[in-house]
């Protein structure tokens, strides 16, 4: 029995609510994730509020740690699954209440690739942040990125491959939006272990992302600055 079994997260005023939120994200605590999350949402906090304050604020610190290689993939996935937990319970208040989103995202991993764990994470990083995420899977076609695209109508499109030999569908599906006219109308990142700065560059991608951290950073960074031109 530890002391964390014994606190009753209900007699916690709301900014330690919020901290203790922060040390169970981190922990991967989904139980008391939902638990925080609903006490915030019954002392009449938005759900907008929730997710920046309790849940994103969260998982930055988390993204942060992963990225100086404090945390591993296994405790991020841990935080992640937390993350989902609370945003199962806020998605449809938020979609109700119109909250604003930083934007959305189409990923997947390239056709002829079944590895999703860097996928995964991307995306519960990107979602933990305030975007909305569309997760296509594993083994994308061209033509399953174009439909989605076409559906969604997203900011960014994101693109994964672990293997040497499926790295170069990356290219065959940007040339694709280039053929079609609509490369630019989206920012294009791209990741994988194999992959490198070079490469990204070489195949036409916006950015190449190292990691889930860095590929939140630099989403929000392009966002920031495609909202400034427009």
């Amino acid at each position: 029995m530890s002391e964390e079994d014994d606190l009753d997260l209900s007699t916690l005023d709301d900014d330690e609510l919020v901290q203790q939120m922060h040390d169970d994200l981190y922990d991967g605590l989904k139980d008391e994730i939902l638990e925080g999350v609903n006490i915030l949402l019954g002392r009449g906090w938005t759900p907008y509020d929730v997710l920046t304050k309790a849940l994103v604020e969260g998982m930055r610190i988390v993204g942060v740690d992963f990225r100086d290689g404090i945390l591993f993939v296994p405790e991020v996935l841990l935080a992640a699954g937390a993350m989902k937990g609370g945003m199962g319970i806020l998605r449809p208040l938020l979609a109700e209440t119109g909250a604003p989103k930083l934007g959305k995202m189409v990923i997947g991993t390239v056709k002829g690739d079944i590895h999703d764990i860097g996928k995964n994470l991307v995306g519960m990083m990107m979602e933990g942040a305030g975007f909305e995420v569309i997760d296509l899977g594993i083994n994308n076609p061209v033509e399953k990125y174009l439909e989605a695209l076409e559906e969604h109508k997203p900011d960014i499109l994101g693109m994964s491959a672990l293997l040497t030999t499926t790295m170069p569908y990356m290219k065959v599906v940007i040339d694709t939006l280039k053929e079609k006219g609509i490369r630019d109308d989206y920012i294009v990142l791209v990741g994988g272990a194999p992959l490198n700065e070079a490469f990204g560059e070489a195949i036409g991608a916006d950015h190449y992302c190292r990691d889930a951290a860095v590929a939140v950073e630099i989403a929000k960074e392009a966002i920031k600055r495609r909202h400034n031109a427009a």
